[in-house]
């Protein structure tokens, strides 16, 4: 690691506790970051880059909330095997892209889901509610003795899952920023549950999309500065974690909205400029 790329450990260290504490991995923070950074990359050299600390990341983070015991393993397991096709044909795809498109179509991606958090009301977790037919029950019991009951459509969230494991790895973002509002909108997850478990696939679904990266060579391109990175993710996603504690689950979700609303923006804001 050469000095030019020291700076870039603060950097992951902030990426990795926000990232974490939302459940989110951090690469929807860290791609729009790199491609304002290295306007010359390739969207496949990028993307390596971010999923590749995504995966630092999520593997720290995964580490701290199973100390909290706030994963759900036996949903986390289910979801993680759904996301690799996905993430195998994310990460093949993404060489196709023009930059402008890649920009574009991730700029537009972060606006909308930035526009159904804020547009959904407040979900209230830990209420215990029958699971309907189809549905299966979980009940995850934290290390602080808080009890969570809830059920979801299996079918459902595997459907989910396959999608964002194409489009976290087609983008590099790890996909926690679709994952954990989804878990907690459309399963029915408590979101502390949401978050610990999202970060638990991100794990699976990342170093898949990198492994795919690898063979094909384009992770040789940012190994320097994913080693920079990685090392301020690993501190900064313990710190996240430990964050979690004290923040209310509505701020969590309220914070992820606000954040992929203004760089959603500012992305977009450059593609028009630079058309």
């Amino acid at each position: 690691m050469t000095f030019e790329y020291l700076w870039l450990i603060p950097l992951g260290f902030v990426i990795g506790a926000y990232g974490t504490l939302i459940g989110a991995g951090g690469g929807f923070l860290l791609v729009p970051i790199l491609l304002f950074l290295y306007p010359t990359e390739t969207p496949e050299t990028i993307t390596s880059i971010s999923l590749a600390v995504v995966f630092f990341n999520a593997l720290s983070g995964s580490v701290a909330y199973a100390r909290q015991k706030r994963i759900d393993y036996r949903s986390g397991l289910i979801f993680s095997i759904a996301t690799v096709p996905g993430a195998i044909l994310g990460a093949v795809t993404t060489t196709y892209l023009s930059r402008r498109f890649f920009d574009a179509l991730f700029g537009l991606l972060m606006i909308m889901a930035s526009i159904f958090l804020i547009a959904r009301p407040a979900k209230k977790s830990g209420r215990e509610r029958a699971a309907p037919g189809r549905h299966i029950a979980r009940f995850v019991v934290e290390a602080n003795g808080t009890q969570h009951s809830f059920s979801y459509d299996l079918t459902l969230g595997i459907g989910i899952s396959l999608l964002v494991g194409y489009l976290s790895s087609l983008l590099g973002v790890g996909g926690g920023f679709i994952h954990v509002p989804a878990l907690v909108h459309l399963l029915n997850f408590p979101v502390h549950i949401a978050t610990a478990t999202s970060h638990f696939i991100l794990a699976v679904m990342a170093f898949t999309g990198t492994a795919v990266h690898v063979v094909s060579g384009t992770f040789s391109h940012g190994t320097r500065r994913t080693a920079a990175l990685a090392v301020g993710v690993l501190i900064g996603a313990q710190v996240g974690a430990r964050m979690s504690d004290r923040v209310h689950g509505d701020w969590i979700i309220r914070g992820l909205a606000v954040a992929l609303g203004f760089v959603g923006l500012r992305l977009l804001w450059n593609v028009l400029g630079a058309g």
